[in-house]
Order: structure tokens, then C-alpha cells, then sequence
């Protein structure tokens, strides 16, 4: 059994694969070790010291020093849619404590099982079932009106029995002639302004009832191709950049987009996801979702370009700190500017077009604080990765595509992981300036929960996950659980409580058991649990990728079945189909890999990785493998997100040098699913959870309940920081600083008749307390300083750590 240490690197175990020691698959052995653990004969868990570092990327030394991302630096212990109003628009859709451990190791350093007990039988999650998605609706052209013309035998009898011509008669004839004509001149135009536009409304088109007509007839008196604002499969979408996009989405989706009603919902990802402007049945209908990891939070696997551009640098650029000191350094080189460059390029609105192609409707889009703000001394990019996550937004709802936003990177890092900003040790409520750290990623999140629940965005940014991968055993799961109450209540007094108000939190489970979590909170409103399993990051192994065909059903299902049932909403927030650890940088920069036996942190070679990598030449049972792989993963884990999105090309060998981390290519070259639906049933489980979630899980009856008892057992801040000593003892900040408020889009275009509101950036009117900031007068450690420092004296304590919870508003009715 783990206990929790200040050591977290120090006997990890890792969870056993469902593999045995030389299996035969066909006609070969291969030898198939166990992931070890503690009981194994020379159990040594990978991992990373000082002295297995090149001098020029040491770690830190202390309490706290983490391991690169990914190398187990942390333990696990133990009815039809509802309609709608969007948001200024008349538009609506009508379409349809257990220290006991299963989990041993980092989320990119773990394997996900049960350590002794098995899983194989248990009940998991799966419907294989067609209707769980719901029917699909079936529209119904409107018959085209016919033409009334005078009988033939009228205009011949008239012309053979002709009467005596009069002056008189003329005269008339020619009055009633001018009258008809002025009718017409009156009429044509107001059925074409007026009556036709409104039919097509109450027909719930949002636009042209043939879009695609209308441009291609001469005659045709519809707007022109530019005034378009929505369209199916098929249709021509003019993009942000003026050029114009095939939509292509077999799956009857349709895009939406008014520049004078750049707040409309009525987009669809697919036939049988609701629209943005109707409810998403969580527990009912599932989460298909895809990460866009590396764009506004860069990672070096991810995006390995950026980085060997300065892999000679000193220091190296190993993660976004030093990335950001040498493209500072590098003016003749683009600058810091480079980094837009990479935001502007990087993820694309065709991106959000194909993820909705691909079946997928929801995506998570990791951010970092300094999207907010910065310190002196940090230098990361402030404030720009912002209005690329506002252009996410718009592209989202354009597109009928939920986000789950993910703050990936707060203050002196809540991992020590190099997606954390720093790659070295964990200062979030670790150290001396972990209160402080914590106080400061509280605002963070306040000051973003506030935007996202506003009216204009709260049905795009359905989902906000608080804090990604915190290493739970070195603060505790006392400390860690506090913090995450503390960030629900800043959450709910942006957006209130209930059903549409505002996001889900989601929680990561910490590295700490999934059942652990269960009843925690009481009957919080709209939480979710969020785990991310790999299998990767263990013990290697030189089986067959058709050997793991199975594996996540075995090793995963159960859990999550029973999570969904405990704790309410559970899902995979990252996952992917590495089963090693393969590929460029993805231990870090010049970490070096396990399964070639190059990793720094020793382990004998298991074999080549260019069966794993060489995706180029992927046999056609390769790619049959992995798909059933990724089935398997997708069925047991329900509702997930995939990590990631896109791999960027090396620029050394000029491709994508991780491909089982790409969706993207996945879909190219035919080893993802182009229906994620094709997952369900591949466990073949004969005991499914049974939806639906309970009331209160889904803003329901009852939800917000928190028990007094819960709250005063989880009241912030934490008593004790690991490594600082009681909280008086350690510096905090002052909540008397200005508040960074978030602005809204630019809304620009050339047809606009008015420019609607984008909103102040602030839901809650009454929240107005300050931001954290330094004491007048007073010294404070660097953010980023080694937790075995000691605290400053003499000591800095500001007013105000014990935030009063602001009033959570009351419902108002949108414009």
C-alpha cells in the first residue's frame, strides 16, 4: 500500500497490464513482464534524480522536486432535447478515503488498474444499444408552389368569338391592367423581404431554405453567398478569414453564424447531439471529445518544432519557461512574436470544422494563467493566448461544439510536469509560497469563471476543469480537497446554481483513487470527476499491439462504471493509444525513452520503437489493431477526450514523430473510428451503468446542497501547507489589487447593423472583492522557489486568506 510522502517519486507502483510472462501470440513468444510494484523481485520505479540530468537541465534539489511529465512522479492512493433560448437571438433549435490503491502512478507516468484485485468480469460501461443517442429527425421539404396558367381552350375560345372592340371597355381594361401591375410591384417584394424569410423561421431554418440553391439561381432575390448564415453538409462557410470552406458533415450537422447575431446557438455538431441551445443529457448523452493540447499551453511532444529551434540554446528550451527566455532572446528571430505566430497557425477554424466531421462534440482546451496575468520576473507571453481562446469560442458555437475549458498551469506549478510552465518542483500549496501560490490561482480562476458565465458564453464554455493534474500526495488530499471546495464556491457565486447556470467544475481525481472522491462535496451542483489513464508509462513490453485489444474493457471499465454510479459525472479527460512510451520529447527534452533504454532514468532496452513510430508503414493489421484499441478505450471509459487533437511535424525529420498521440492523423490514415458511436458495445458488457444520473448530479432537485458539517471540515485555507507549516506561517497576499477583467471578442464585419453587447467580463455584479496581491510595504519569495526553502522573515501575511464567499446571483432573464 502507497503512503503519501513529501517524496512522491519514491515507490511508485504501477498498475499490472492483463498480460502474462511469454505469451504466444500466433507462432511467436513474447515476453510480457508485468508492470512491476512493490512485491515484484527488483522493483525499481522509473524515475529522475539530479544526477541523471544533463548539467544544463537540473532539477531543483528539495522537498517537492518533481519528476518530468509522465514519469510517475505522483501516486494514486487509495426524453428529446429541451429547447433552449440563445442568447439575444429570437433562433431556437427544435431538433432533437481509501488509501487502498487501483491506481499507481502519474496520469502520463501511470497505468490504470487495481494493483492486486482483478477487474476481469466486473460490470463496466457500455450500450450497445442504437437508440441511446436518441432518433434522428427527418426534415420535410415544403412542396413547391405550382404555377396557374389559363386553360388552353379559354385563350382559343377567346380569340374566335371575339366581341366588338369599345373605347370604353379599352379604357377599363387598361385601369385594371395598372392596378394589377401595382399590386404585384407591391406584393413580389414583400413576400420575398418579408413573408418567405419569416416561414423559414417557423420552419426552424436559420437561414436560406436552400442555401445552395439560392446561390447557384441567377434569378434568385436571397441574400448574397457572403449573407449566408447557416448551412448542412455540403454548404460553402465563409471563414473568419474572408475565404470560403466546404462544410462537410455526413453526420447531419450544420453551422450557424449571424455577424448580426454573433450570439446564436442553433449550430449542431451532429444529428444526434443537441444543439448549443439545447440540453446536453449528461449521464445520457455522451462526451466525445477531443484535447487541443499544445496550442495555448505549448508542450514539447506536441509541438516539437518550437523546441528544436532552441535545443542548442543555454538554457535549452525544455519547457514554456526557457522556451519563452530564448525566444525573447531571439529578436532576429521573430521574438516572443513567435509565439502568436504558433497560436495563430497551430489551431485553425477548419480544425473545428473536421472535429465535428470526425463525430466529436466536444473539445478541451487546455490554458495557462498567464492568459490572465503575469508576475515580474515570469516570462511567459501575458494576456495574448486569451483572444485565441475567445476565437476558440466563436469557432465552437459556429460549429455546434461544447468546450471544456482547462487551466493546464497556475503559479509555481501544481506538478513540476513541463506542461505546467516550469518543468521542476511543485509549488501549489507545497513550500513557502504555497498558500500564496494557491490564493493566486484561486483569482485565476475566479476572474475566468466570471467571464465564462455570462450570458453570451455559458452554453459554448459548458465545462470548466479548475486545475489539471495537481500532484495530490505532495499536499495532501486534506489540502487538495479544500482548495477544490474553495474554487466550486468561486465558481458558483460567478453563475449561480441550477440547471444552464453556468459550467460543470470538473476535478481531477489527483492521482488519487476514483472511489475516494465519492460523497465528498455532498450534493455539490454539476461536478465531475476526471481521470487520465494511460498505460504507456509502466513497465515496457515487446508484445504485439493486437495483445492489447481488450486491455482498457479489463483494467478501466469497471472503474468508471462504478464512479458514474458513486460520485456522478466521470469521464477521461486525456487518454490516447500509446501502450509505450515511444516518440520524440514525449518524456521531455532529452529525457531519452524507456523502451530503446535510453530513458535518464535507467531501465534495460526492450526494443526498437520503429514498429511504434514509422506510422508511414503501419501494415494494414496495425492500424486494424490499434482502432480496436481505441474502441476498447472509448467503451470503457464513456465520456472522454482524447489526447490529442493534432501532433505538429518535427522539424528535423518533417513528420509527426508521435503518431499514436494524433486523432488527426489517426483519421487520415485509418486507424481512428470515423464514428466514434462504432465504440459502443466493443466490451460487450452484459451489466451496463444505467442512466440517468441523479437529479441534483445535473443541477437538479437538491444540487448545491453541501452539508455545514462538510464545509466546516473542508473550510479554506488548509491549516498545515506540506513543507511550509502552518498556514500563519507561511506569506499570503492581500485581496486589495485590481481585478485583470477578461475582454470580450471584437466584433467586426461588413453588414452589421448594430454591434451587440460581448458583455464586461464580470457575471456576478456583487463579487468585487480585490485580487491577490502583495502586502504593502512587505518581501515575498519568488512564486517559483524551491519548497525546502524557508519562509521569509520577518513573516508577510495579508488580510483576506479566508475569502468571504460572495453571494451567489440570482436568475435573470436573458435579453
Amino acid at each position: 500500500m502507497a503512503q503519501p510522502n513529501p517524496h512522491p517519486s519514491n515507490n511508485i507502483q504501477y498498475d499490472p497490464l492483463p498480460l502474462t510472462q511469454d505469451q504466444d501470440f500466433g507462432n511467436q513468444l513474447y515476453n510480457a513482464p508485468p508492470s512491476p510494484g512493490p512485491g515484484t523481485p527488483n522493483f525499481s520505479t522509473p524515475r529522475i534524480g539530479q544526477h541523471d540530468l544533463p548539467s544544463d537541465m537540473a532539477l531543483p534539489a528539495g522537498a517537492g522536486a518533481s519528476q518530468p511529465r509522465f514519469l510517475g512522479a505522483a501516486l494514486y492512493s487509495e426524453g428529446g432535447p429541451q429547447s433552449r433560448d440563445s442568447f439575444a437571438s429570437s433562433q431556437h433549435s427544435l431538433h432533437g478515503g481509501d488509501r487502498g490503491s487501483e491506481y499507481n502512478g502519474s496520469v502520463y507516468a501511470l497505468n490504470d488498474s487495481v494493483g492486486s484485485r482483478t477487474l476481469t468480469g466486473s460490470p463496466y460501461r457500455d450500450d450497445p444499444h442504437d437508440g441511446y443517442y436518441g432518433d434522428n429527425d427527418q426534415g420535410h421539404a415544403m412542396s413547391p408552389m405550382g404555377r396557374s396558367t389559363a386553360p388552353k381552350y379559354l385563350g382559343e375560345k377567346q380569340a374566335m368569338y371575339a366581341a366588338p372592340k369599345s373605347k370604353r371597355k379599352v379604357m377599363i381594361l387598361a385601369v385594371l391592367a395598372s392596378l394589377i401591375l401595382l399590386i404585384l410591384a407591391v406584393v413580389i417584394p414583400l413576400y420575398f423581404a418579408v413573408i418567405r424569410p419569416r416561414s423559414n423561421a417557423a420552419a426552424g431554418a436559420p437561414g436560406s431554405s436552400d442555401p445552395a440553391k439560392d446561390q447557384d439561381d441567377p434569378k434568385s432575390t436571397a441574400k448574397p453567398v457572403s449573407a449566408l448564415v447557416s448551412g448542412g453538409d455540403g454548404s460553402m462557410v465563409t471563414l473568419d478569414d474572408g475565404t470560403q470552406f466546404k462544410y462537410v458533415n455526413s453526420f447531419g450537422g450544420r453551422w450557424y453564424y449571424d455577424e448580426n447575431d454573433p450570439f446564436n446557438n442553433g449550430a449542431k455538431a451532429q444529428e444526434w447531439t443537441p444543439a448549443l441551445n439545447e440540453t446536453f443529457k449528461y449521464g445520457i448523452d455522451r462526451i466525445h471529445g477531443v484535447n487541443l493540447g499544445g496550442w495555448l499551453n505549448t508542450e514539447p511532444f506536441i509541438s516539437p518544432a518550437l523546441y528544436e529551434k532552441y535545443a542548442s540554446a543555454t538554457p535549452p528550451a525544455i519547457d514554456e519557461w526557457t522556451l519563452s527566455q530564448a525566444m525573447r532572446a531571439d529578436t532576429a528571430g521573430g521574438g516572443i512574436g513567435q509565439m502568436e505566430e504558433h497560436y495563430k497557425t497551430f489551431i485553425t477554424e477548419k480544425d473545428f470544422i473536421e472535429i465535428a466531421a470526425a463525430g466529436l462534440n466536444y473539445v478541451r482546451i487546455p490554458i495557462a494563467y498567464w492568459a490572465v496575468e503575469v508576475k515580474p520576473g515570469e516570462p511567459f507571453l501575458e494576456k495574448v493566448s486569451w483572444t485565441y481562446f475567445l476565437k476558440a469560442i466563436k469557432w465552437a458555437r459556429k460549429y455546434g461544439i461544447r468546450i471544456n475549458l482547462d487551466l493546464h498551469a497556475i503559479p509555481g506549478s501544481q506538478n513540476g510536469w513541463n506542461h505546467s510552465g516550469r518543468l521542476g518542483t511543485v509549488g501549489f500549496l507545497n513550500g513557502p509560497m504555497g498558500l500564496a501560490n494557491a490564493q493566486r490561482a484561486l483569482d485565476t480562476i475566479r476572474v475566468i469563471a466570471e467571464f465564462i458565465s455570462q450570458d453570451q458564453y455559458k452554453d459554448v464554455v459548458t465545462m470548466f476543469g479548475i486545475l489539471n493534474e495537481p500532484q495530490g500526495t505532495t499536499m495532501g488530499q486534506d489540502a487538495l480537497s479544500r482548495f477544490y471546495l474553495e474554487a466550486y464556491n468561486v465558481v458558483r457565486a460567478a453563475s449561480g446554481t441550477g440547471e444552464g447556470k453556468g459550467p460543470y467544475v470538473s476535478y481531477h481525481d489527483g492521482f488519487f483513487s476514483r472511489e475516494s472522491w465519492a460523497n465528498v462535496f455532498g450534493q455539490a451542483d454539476r461536478i465531475a470527476l476526471d481521470s487520465h489513464p494511460y498505460i504507456c508509462f509502466g513497465g515496457q513490453s515487446d508484445a504485439p499491439m493486437s495483445s492489447y485489444a481488450n486491455t482498457p474493457c479489463s483494467i478501466w471499465g469497471s472503474s468508471f462504471n462504478a464512479s458514474m454510479g458513486s460520485f456522478g459525472l466521470t469521464g477521461a479527460g486525456e487518454f490516447s493509444n500509446a501502450v509505450t512510451d515511444c516518440g520524440l520529447f514525449l518524456n521531455g527534452v532529452g529525457l531519452g525513452i524507456r523502451y530503446e533504454g535510453t530513458f535518464k532514468g535507467g531501465g534495460a532496452r526492450v526494443g526498437s520503437c520503429d514498429q511504434w513510430t514509422d506510422w508511414q508503414n503501419y501494415s494494414p493489421s496495425m492500424k486494424s489493431d490499434i482502432k480496436q484499441f481505441a474502441l476498447a478505450s472509448m467503451d470503457a471509459l464513456q465520456n472522454w477526450f482524447f489526447w490529442t487533437w493534432k501532433i505538429g511535424n518535427s522539424s528535423v525529420s518533417g513528420k509527426v514523430e508521435t503518431p499514436a498521440w494524433s486523432y488527426q492523423l489517426g483519421l487520415e490514415h485509418g486507424w481512428m473510428p470515423k464514428d466514434p458511436r462504432e465504440a459502443a458495445g466493443t466490451c460487450k458488457n452484459a451489466n451496463p451503468w444505467q442512466p440517468p444520473l441523479q437529479a441534483w448530479q445535473t443541477g437538479g432537485a437538491g444540487a448545491g446542497q453541501i452539508p455545514a458539517a462538510v464545509s466546516s471540515s473542508l473550510a479554506w485555507p488548509p491549516s498545515v501547507i506540506s513543507n511550509g507549516g502552518p498556514a500563519s506561517a507561511v506569506p499570503t497576499y492581500t485581496q486589495t489589487g485590481p481585478i485583470p477583467t477578461l475582454p470580450g471578442p471584437t466584433l467586426t464585419g461588413t453588414s452589421m447593423t448594430a454591434t451587440p453587447s460581448v458583455g464586461n467580463g464580470w457575471a456576478n455584479a456583487n463579487d468585487n472583492a480585490g485580487y491577490a496581491t502583495e502586502v504593502a510595504g512587505c518581501s515575498y519569495l519568488d512564486p517559483w522557489v524551491n519548497p525546502a526553502s524557508a519562509a521569509p522573515a520577518p513573516l508577510c501575511t495579508g488580510a483576506g486568506v479566508r475569502r468571504e464567499a460572495q453571494p451567489v446571483p440570482e436568475p435573470t432573464a436573458a435579453p
